[in-house]
């Protein structure tokens, strides 16, 4: 299967808030509990361009959105402003095609063209597929946190990977 990455408009928004819906209901992972709104995803989507951050579609032949990758503010204080945290959802029936590897890789090639020093990838401890994909993509594990979350009456185990994205000594004044 040939799939075709490229930059979200606002017009694949409503696509955008049915893969995150999907997830929410369908993904131990996500830890949101209750479906997002179109308000919602399309003030998320136009936080997201205003601050200069991606959000990459990947579309099937037809033309239809199977998966999405972005990445945005990590704790959003002004200390953290050179490291992202990012997030790739892809339908089931599109993964296995290397777009998850696509993504991340787009995601990394950008935020080192835009100066990042560090992204980080916070991850359900159960996802084995999502920390392999990461740990070959030269993300290193930075530490676990067990029942940091909870999703559907059960409590979640965290894990936080990172990858440096330069070799700065010193963030600089």
């Amino acid at each position: 299967m040939t799939y075709t990455i490229r930059p979200a408009s606002s017009a694949d928004i409503p696509a955008l808030l049915d893969l995150h819906n999907w997830s929410i209901a369908e993904l131990d992972g996500t830890w949101i509990e209750k479906p997002e709104t179109l308000e919602g995803r399309t003030k998320w989507f136009n936080d997201r361009m205003a601050a200069d951050f991606p959000v990459l579609v990947a579309e099937d032949a037809a033309g239809q959105v199977v998966g999405y990758a972005s990445y945005g503010t990590y704790r959003g204080r002004d200390g953290y402003d050179l490291t992202v945290e990012h997030s790739i959802y892809i339908y089931p029936h599109a993964q296995g095609h290397g777009l998850g590897r696509r993504f991340l890789d787009m995601l990394v090639d950008i935020a080192r063209e835009r100066g990042k020093h560090m992204m980080v990838a916070i991850i359900d401890a159960q996802n084995r597929i999502s920390i392999v994909l990461h740990e070959k993509s030269g993300f290193v594990q930075g530490g676990a946190l067990p029942q940091a979350g909870k999703k559907k009456g059960k409590w979640r185990d965290q894990v936080t990977l990172y990858l440096l994205l330069d070799d700065r000594e010193a963030p600089g004044a």
